[in-house]
C-alpha cells in the first residue's frame, strides 16, 4: 500500500466537525478512508474518585494521551494495525475493550486540539479548520452532552465556563492559522464541502 493519505479536522467544540467528517467518509469508500478521534485518546481517569472525575480540564492539550494516538498514526501509515482505545463520557474513564484499527488509503484525525499539538500535525498532509460562531457551538455543545453524555444543563454550563471557552481561546483559536482549509458554517457550507472533497481526490491521486 502507498503512503496514507492524513487529514486533520479540528475546529472548537460544537463548531461541525462531525458533520464534515461524516460527509467526508460518505464521499469515499469506507474501505479506503479511517476515523480516528482524539476524543478516544482521553487519559484513563480510573484511579480517581468520581467527583475528581468530572471536575478534571478535558479541554487541555494534557487531559489527551495524543503520545499514544502519535505512535498508532505512525503504526498505521507503516501499515501495521492498532487498537484504539474506547472512552466512557460518563464516567470518565477508558473501557476494557478496544476497536481494532487496520491501514488505510485514507486516514481522518478529528478533535478540537489536534492542532495545537507540534508532533500530531507534522503527520497531517491536509489541514482543515471547522470555524463558527461561539453561540452556535454552546448550543450544539449543550445539546449533545445531554443527550449523548448524559449530562445535566447546569454541569455542561459550569464547564463551558471553567474551561470550554478559556481553553478555546487559549488553545484552539490560534491553532487556527495552521489549517490549509478553513469552512466558515461547519457542515452547513456545502460549496467549501466540495472544494475539499475536490481537494482529497486531487491528493490520493497524486499519491
Amino acid at each position: 500500500m502507498s503512503n496514507p493519505l492524513v487529514i486533520g479536522v479540528a475546529g472548537g467544540s460544537g463548531s461541525g466537525k462531525t458533520t464534515v467528517v461524516n460527509y467526508l467518509c460518505k464521499e469515499f469508500s469506507s474501505d479506503n478512508i479511517l476515523r480516528i478521534e482524539h476524543d478516544s485518546y482521553y487519559r484513563e481517569l480510573g484511579h480517581l474518585p468520581f467527583e475528581k472525575r468530572v471536575n478534571q480540564n478535558f479541554d487541555h492539550p494534557a487531559s489527551l494521551e495524543t503520545e499514544l494516538m502519535i505512535r498508532h498514526i505512525k503504526a498505521l501509515m507503516e501499515g501495521y494495525p492498532v487498537e484504539v482505545p474506547v472512552y466512557d463520557f460518563e464516567q470518565h474513564t477508558r473501557k476494557e475493550e478496544t476497536i481494532t484499527a487496520t491501514p488505510s488509503d485514507v486516514i481522518l484525525i478529528d478533535g478540537i486540539l489536534i492542532f495545537s499539538e507540534p508532533d500530531l500535525l507534522d503527520l497531517m498532509d491536509v489541514k482543515i479548520f471547522v470555524d463558527t460562531d461561539d453561540d452556535v457551538r454552546l448550543l450544539r455543545r449543550l445539546q449533545r452532552d445531554i443527550q449523548e453524555r448524559g449530562r445535566s444543563v447546569d454541569s455542561v454550563l459550569d464547564q463551558y465556563q471553567k474551561f470550554v471557552r478559556p481553553m478555546h481561546l487559549e488553545f484552539v483559536e490560534p491553532s487556527k492559522r495552521y489549517a490549509d482549509v478553513i469552512i466558515p458554517r461547519g457542515g452547513k457550507n456545502k460549496v467549501a464541502l466540495e472544494m475539499v472533497t475536490a481537494l482529497i481526490r486531487g491528493k490520493m491521486e497524486g499519491n
